[in-house]
């Protein structure tokens, strides 16, 4: 999105200056990256990182509004509930595509939310890394918000992860972490806060407290940051001492229930310029069944998801009325609109799009705040690897903005 800066950035790219940017990423940590890391970061001018601002700032005014608790008061399948929620969730990731007004100016359009964390720790080894290896990008342009760097970005993580706990009695929740896509992103974790990955199965619970095993010494847990998902709890089924459901003597950070409060459940209650039309599928029946008008008249322009997945599964990019008459449970799917997105890249072998997620955290008392953002390209469909095999200048990325935008 600056002319300039892409062109001074692919002139001076190599094959040989990348393979040296993976190799310092595969070595930083004690896990390399499992998943593939584009040739490039995306730079933003001032209007694009301002129009992203205020799309992140429209959504959380809508969730901060009176109607949203109403909305996710019944977002939580039946017997998921866990107990302890907090007031507000640790983590929010907002995920938009960018696309492109009738003006040909950057306008973002919401893909989906979550009250969950993502692979923020890496994030900040990978601007690092991409710094260091190309200096063509501008040394006042940073990939954090609200005037932080990687120092005041990692302090923000650690208020939201860490809280006021000891970060040894803190754990970082999975399921089988090294052999998770997203490894590197705990070995970084533990790396920059002190927070160490534990799987489910190791944990131990006596009474109401809970305990793990750390260089041979049983150390309590007072703090969990969790990243297990109940998708692959529920579908896994790991033998654990313990239950999400007990009534435990710790601190999510942040608490299981947002991460179906706010999520897909969410994106019909949102509106306005940055949300495509979205509802349940439930919307469109009356009586158990379709109306002769009720679907969009261009369906060929919309997705069918599956509310309660992850990672992109179940999501179908050309539904018809009978896939979508034929859904068992129509309050458990939702109908978007799919959305243009720009040629936000130019890269040697085409254009590639681009989602952005902003990263937002706090401690669980109020709203989380914009810290962070990360980027992924793509050339194909859909952003996961299944639609891009083969494809170069795509994958997981980064984002660099004026620092002066804030």
């Amino acid at each position: 999105m600056i002319p300039a800066f892409r062109q001074r950035y692919n002139a001076a790219f190599t094959d040989e200056r990348y393979a040296a940017f993976l190799s310092d990423l595969n070595h930083a940590t004690r896990w390399p990256v499992d998943f593939r890391v584009a040739e490039t970061p995306l730079f933003f001018d001032e209007a694009a990182t301002r129009a992203l601002i205020s799309a992140e700032d429209d959504i959380v005014a809508q969730l901060a509004a009176p109607g949203f608790r109403a909305h996710a008061a019944d977002a939580i399948p039946a017997g998921l509930t866990v107990p302890a929620e907090t007031p507000f969730p640790h983590h929010l990731c907002i995920d938009f595509a960018l696309c492109h007004d009738a003006a040909g100016h950057v306008l973002p359009q919401l893909i989906e939310l979550q009250g969950f964390p993502t692979v923020a720790c890496f994030q900040a080894l990978l601007a690092r890394t991409f710094k260091a290896r190309f200096p063509e990008i501008p040394a006042d342009f940073t990939s954090y918000f609200d005037g932080l760097d990687e120092t005041g970005y990692l302090a923000a993580l650690r208020h939201a992860i860490v809280g006021d706990c000891d970060p040894r009695e803190t754990v970082l929740l999975e399921i089988t972490p090294d052999e998770q896509k997203t490894r590197i992103d705990f070995a970084c974790t533990e790396a920059m806060l002190g927070v160490r990955a534990v799987c489910v199965t190791a944990v131990r619970k006596r009474g109401q407290k809970l305990f793990y095993d750390r260089d041979g010494v049983e150390t309590p847990i007072t703090r969990i940051f969790n990243r297990a998902i109940f998708d692959e709890l529920l579908r896994k089924k790991p033998p654990m001492s313990f239950s999400f459901f007990d009534d435990l003597d710790v601190v999510w950070a942040g608490h299981p229930n947002w991460y179906f409060r706010i999520s897909k459940h969410t994106l019909p209650f949102l509106h306005g310029p940055y949300v495509p039309d979205c509802r349940f599928v439930s919307d469109f029946k009356v009586g158990g069944a379709l109306g002769p008008d009720a679907l969009p008249a261009d369906l060929e322009n919309y997705v069918l998801k599956p509310l309660y997945s992850f990672a992109g599964l179940g999501v179908d990019i050309a539904p018809t009325r009978e896939k979508i008459a034929a859904v068992p449970n129509p309050r458990e799917w939702l109908l978007q609109r799919k959305v243009a997105y720009a040629p936000a890249l130019a890269t040697p072998d085409g254009p590639a799009k681009a989602e952005v997620r902003l990263i937002l955290a706090c401690d669980g008392t109020g709203w989380p705040k914009l810290i962070n953002k990360l980027v992924r390209l793509t050339k194909g469909a859909m952003h996961g690897v299944d639609f891009n095999k083969g494809r170069t200048w795509i994958g997981a990325s980064a984002g660099f903005h004026p620092a002066a935008v804030v």
